[in-house]
């Protein structure tokens, strides 16, 4: 059945296509397009040429930098610092609420100044400094990590004081994350020194001294003197807010033998200045940390000293390291770099490559606790002083029979004079120089070696000094809290080493990795905890 179909009249207007609308029709009307076409949109252009032209700028003086280093990644600083997050598991902020214990963290980091930091080995003159992306870049990224690690105490080396905007980045960087920062710069305008920074939430600093060693290598140290905010809980009944002396230090490095002396001297004026500030303001024994680039290793002439002083390495104490030479030589068969100044010796783990591509383990973290068993200053010192002349003989071949007659000289006796061994201390370079034994060092040495105080040096007391041992008197005489029953005792508080970590990690099997840039020393942390120890009465 068909359908009508009714088809609609024509309407009267003719049907025009739908137009889409044009550039010009916006022109036209007075629309925010024109606002933002003439307006806006040139300014936009204009940030995005200033920027491009700022990063040609920077892109240019990379390249330069790439024409001058040989290292792979100068455009990515610390390229191995990405790989991994260091000390993940014991940052301070995490640490005492994982472990369930009080506990403090300590950093040193030798951060290599950029006037110091060469970019080619051909040419030593072109110095880091000179180029301002990189050594700030580089910078930057230590900053981030110790924000990151947050350890309640850090001590920087080689800080370059004479950059006023470094200087303000880290002190407004570790200031807005609650730390106090002290700086101090070496003598004579070296142009480095040392940063202090103590964290707010965790220490209040009572007193801090500047030690200024006046010496040949313009060296200086800081001694802050701070008080636990929080009483550390030592039992269910008992806390205390610890005293703490932090020591921050950057020793002179040894560009030959001779001048071991002069390192071991410097060590000598802070332990002597430990003293003297104790006693001068009354205080009771307390933990005493020495941080910093000691620029010597474990078989160096500073590290028995300070051993022989009580001090205890935190990083040798967490990983059970001893002082013996079979325990020295653990990873011999893991790297075949050597140590710079003692060229038989293989660390268990270094800490710094110097700029003659040696590495060695040179930064350390002391700690002596209260009461530990110490030797009489004076007396540490001059057997220390006694390894380097003995040192000083050997490295010239001679045995102890031909030492003994080297130091009597003309002596018309067996026995050695005083004026005869001013004469040998000052040809083996010990003496007669600006860094040399003092004339007052020399008398006590010799007040020393004269033991029956006859004028002379006969053979059983020379070979009483070349046989010395070190650690002889180096047994403790605290332990925790539940030993020693039924002797008389002192309690005090000390601290427990928890952990240590050096980073990079290669380093802590004595390898040293080749794309690490971020400095030419290995960061090192530890950890501490109170603890409450007996100290036996007995005297040294």
């Amino acid at each position: 059945m068909n359908q009508d179909i009714t088809v609609p009249p024509p309407s009267n207007s003719v049907h025009k296509p739908k137009l889409r609308p044009t550039l010009n029709s916006y022109f036209n009307k007075p629309t925010l397009f024109k606002a933002f076409f003439f307006c806006f949109l040139p300014f936009l252009i204009s940030l995005f040429l200033i920027a491009y032209l700022n990063q040609s700028g920077k892109n240019s003086e990379m390249v330069l930098l790439a024409g001058f280093c040989n290292d792979s990644d100068i455009a990515n600083v610390g390229s191995s610092e990405s790989k991994s997050v260091p000390f993940q598991e014991t940052r301070t902020g995490h640490a005492c609420s994982t472990m369930g214990e009080p506990c403090i963290s300590c950093t040193t980091f030798n951060i290599l100044a950029p006037i110091y930091k060469r970019l080619d080995q051909q040419n030593q003159s072109v110095r880091e400094s000179d180029f301002r992306a990189f050594w700030l870049a580089r910078n930057k990224k230590i900053v981030n990590w110790l924000l990151y690690e947050r350890s309640s105490i850090i001590c920087l080396q080689e800080f370059w004081v004479g950059n006023e905007e470094l200087v303000h980045m880290y002190e407004e960087s570790l200031g807005a994350a609650g730390y106090d920062t002290f700086k101090l710069a070496r003598t004579n305008n070296r142009g480095d020194g040392l940063l202090t920074a103590i964290h707010k939430e965790y220490f209040k600093v009572l007193n801090r001294r500047e030690l200024f060693f006046n010496d040949f290598g313009d060296r200086v140290a800081q001694l802050l003197h701070v008080q636990s905010v929080a009483p550390f809980s030592i039992n269910q009944n008992e806390s205390v807010q610890q005293e703490i002396i932090i020591v921050n230090t950057h020793l002179l490095f040894p560009h030959d033998s001779s001048l071991s002396i002069v390192r071991l001297h410097q060590v000598y004026q802070i332990l002597q200045y430990l003293e003297t500030y104790q006693r001068e303001n009354k205080l009771s024994q307390m933990p005493v940390i020495l941080c910093g680039d000691w620029n010597g290793s474990k078989r160096g002439h500073v590290y028995k000293f300070l051993r022989s002083q009580g001090f205890v390495s935190s990083y040798d104490i967490a990983h059970e390291y001893t002082d013996s030479d079979a325990d020295a030589h653990k990873s011999a068969m893991l790297t075949d770099k050597k140590c710079w100044l003692y060229s038989s010796y293989i660390p268990q783990w270094v800490s710094h490559r110097n700029h003659r591509g040696n590495i060695c383990g040179v930064d350390f973290i002391w700690l002596r606790n209260p009461h530990k068993s110490q030797k009489m200053l004076k007396i540490s010192w001059a057997e220390a002083a006694f390894g380097i002349i003995k040192y000083q003989l050997k490295k010239v071949s001679l045995a102890e029979n031909d030492a003994f007659a080297f130091l009597r000289a003309d002596s018309s006796g067996n026995h050695i004079t005083y004026s005869a061994i001013c004469n040998a201390l000052r040809q083996v370079n010990l003496t007669g120089l600006s860094h040399g034994l003092s004339f007052q060092e020399t008398k006590d040495l010799w007040v020393q070696a004269d033991a029956d105080g006859n004028g002379v040096v006969d053979y059983e007391e020379f070979k009483r000094i070349w046989d010395a041992t070190w650690l002889q008197h180096m047994d403790e005489d605290c332990s925790l809290e539940d030993s020693n029953e039924g002797i008389a005792e002192d309690e005090a508080i000390g601290f427990a080493v928890k952990k240590a970590v050096l980073f990079p990690h290669e380093v802590e099997k004595g390898i040293w990795p080749e794309n690490y840039s971020l400095s030419d020393h290995a960061r090192l942390t530890a950890v501490f905890s109170p603890v409450r120890l007996r100290c036996s009465k007995q005297s040294l």
